[in-house]
Parts: C-alpha cells; structure tokens; sequence
C-alpha cells in the first residue's frame, strides 16, 4: 500500500473506531441521565397538576408524562449493561489513539515500506471488531455525531476527509426536522 492510500486508509478507520467510540459512550450517557430527566421532569409536573387541577389539557399533559413513563422504562432495560458501554467506549478511544500516531508515524516518514504500519492498522481494526457492541440505544447516532463534531478533536481525520456539513448533521435527523416542520405547518392550517 502506498503512503497515501494508508494515510486515507488510516484516517477512515480513526473516523470508524472514534465515531463508534463516541456511540458507545452516547448510549452510556442516555442510559445513565435520561430516566433521571424524566423523572424530575414528571414530578415537577405532577406537582403543578396538583397546584392546578382543574388545568385545560391535564388529561393530554398526563398522557404524555404516561408516553415519557414509557420511554424511561424501556431505556432502563439497557441499565445492566451501560457499564460495559463506558469500558468499550474507553477502550475504543484507545484504539484511535493509536490509529491516530500510526497516521503520523507514516506522515512524517520517508520510507516507502509499510508493510509493518498495515499490519498494525489491520491488528488495530480487528481488535475494534472484536470489541465493538452492535446492539445500540435509540437516538445514540444523533449523539454520537454530537459527541464525534463537536466534543472531540479530529483534525487529523479531517486531512483526509475533508468533513462538510453534511457529514456533521445526520441524514435522519434532517428529515425528521422536515417531518417535524411539516407536522407543524398541518397542525396550523388544520387548527386555523
């Protein structure tokens, strides 16, 4: 493999194991904070329904705090296991460490051999596929994009790369937006 395509090849595999890394530690964090959330949320609202009984919508404001009860439970199914979330994601963070000097061990070299540097990267991704959990929190891709763009450096990465916008918001998290935007505009007209 030539100089080039390794430092491509590199920088491909640094984005995948640093990107699963962060989707690791996304649904590590979602499992950990969010039921907690809801459940302040829940009480202070249940409170207000307590100081406002006779409130217009608290049968719709129940129904939602039942949907969010409903959320929070399934999320907690993944309670068991979110320590092992933290110990791959650290572990995975690791493995891009090293992805990350093997890239400029081969940018600073003059050498035209790298038969050594693949075997490594190869030894690395493989460690990567063995660890990796596939089974991932809903919502941990939008996070892990979060976590990925804007949380870490990968200025190395992005040598090869080149992100644009378009690799920093996630294709489903558009639409949905437009879903959500389009969902608003009917409730308007219907409402009107």
């Amino acid at each position: 493999m030539t100089k080039d395509f390794l430092m491509r090849s590199l920088a491909e595999n640094g984005y995948n194991v640093s990107f699963g890394a962060r989707k690791h530690f996304a649904t590590y964090d979602i499992v950990e904070k969010i039921p907690g959330f809801i459940a302040l949320i829940s009480l202070l609202i249940g409170v207000w329904q307590v100081y406002l009984p006779k409130y217009q919508y608290s049968t719709e404001v129940s129904l939602g705090l039942i949907f969010l009860s409903i959320i929070a439970l399934s999320i907690t199914l993944y309670n068991s296991e979110k320590d092992k979330y933290k110990d791959v994601g650290s572990q995975l963070v690791n493995l891009h460490n090293r992805l990350k000097n093997l890239y400029y061990n081969v940018q600073g070299s003059n050498g035209t051999d790298f038969t050594s540097e693949e075997a490594e990267m190869e030894q690395i991704m493989n460690s990567y596929y063995s660890l990796s959990i596939s089974k991932q929190i809903l919502m941990s891709d939008w996070y892990a994009h979060y976590k990925f763009f804007f949380q870490v450096q990968h200025e190395w990465i992005n040598e090869q790369k080149s992100f644009t916008w378009r690799d920093k918001i996630p294709l489903s998290f558009r639409f949905a937006i437009i879903l959500v935007v389009i969902l608003l505009i009917v409730c308007v007209v219907w409402g009107a």
